[in-house]
């Protein structure tokens, strides 16, 4: 199982270090298995998958409740791996995490995919108190899982993602939305200078559309991808649409083997 810096990641196109790193960063109560295989696989690029702090098969069990707390750990996994730089894809709380790495380390990322997520992440009041309690725990779970998914969305991918996110230690979860609650980029957004692309679905309900599209009239140069009657979880209700938007970015991003890990 490949580990760096007590976190597990796994790792698709091998460790040729003439294609471009892209790091995927998942969300609040998430794992590697949060992004679709199209999205995990995506051709040209290495592809690493982490399972950040306490989700998946991590080994660090702490529960991080600060952004910065999780940029810390990916900062040491880049170490680990001895990866100078990379493109950093986060989906909700991953994004948040991608945006800070961004504005505190821009010498680590050549670019910045940013799905489902926001300069804020205010969580609901209802869902920290259901999160706060091992007795309410599985409530909690059913309320991100009706939340994430738009009405069309396959019954069984709706179970699936129940059951994955049911895995997760409460006091994780509940690390990750005190985490997500108080981020606030909202006045440094316009200092990212690297290369941005944003994607949301028209259906998103814990992050809604106007999210992102503050993102993409702020951050300079960034540009927007919309996908229609999908919801927060667009990585897996429509994930050839979301595989195909990073791909058109990646295509876009100057890489340099040999000056680059």
């Amino acid at each position: 199982m490949p580990v760096a810096a007590e976190l597990y990641y796994s790792l698709y196109q091998g460790t040729d270090n003439d294609t471009l790193p892209v790091v995927l960063l998942h969300g609040a109560g998430g794992s590697h298995l949060s992004w679709a295989a199209e999205i995990r696989r995506l051709k040209g690029s290495r592809i690493y998958t982490l399972d950040l702090p306490g989700h998946g098969k991590s080994g660090a069990v702490d529960a991080q409740q600060t952004i910065a707390g999780f940029v810390k750990k990916v900062i040491e996994w880049l170490a680990g791996m001895r990866m100078n730089r990379a493109v950093f894809v986060g989906h909700s709380m991953g994004g948040a995490i991608a945006l800070e790495m961004g504005i505190h380390y821009p010498e680590k990322v050549l670019g910045l995919g940013l799905i489902s997520t926001g300069v804020r992440l205010r969580v609901a009041p209802e869902l920290l108190e259901l999160s706060a309690s091992p007795a309410t725990f599985y409530k909690a779970v059913d309320y991100l899982v009706v939340h994430s998914f738009s009405p069309q969305a396959p019954v069984r991918l709706k179970e699936m993602a129940t059951q994955r996110m049911a895995e997760t230690r409460p006091s994780v979860l509940q690390g990750d939305l005190m985490a997500c609650t108080n981020f606030d980029i909202k006045d440094r957004a316009v200092s990212l200078k690297c290369p941005v692309v944003v994607i949301c679905g028209t259906q998103d309900q814990l992050t809604p559309l106007r999210y992102s599209q503050f993102m993409a009239d702020t951050i300079p140069g960034a540009r927007l991808h919309i996908i229609p009657n999908a919801g927060h979880m667009v990585i897996l209700e429509r994930p050839l649409e979301v595989a195909a938007a990073l791909g058109s970015f990646l295509d876009t991003i100057v890489y340099n083997p040999g000056k680059e890990a």
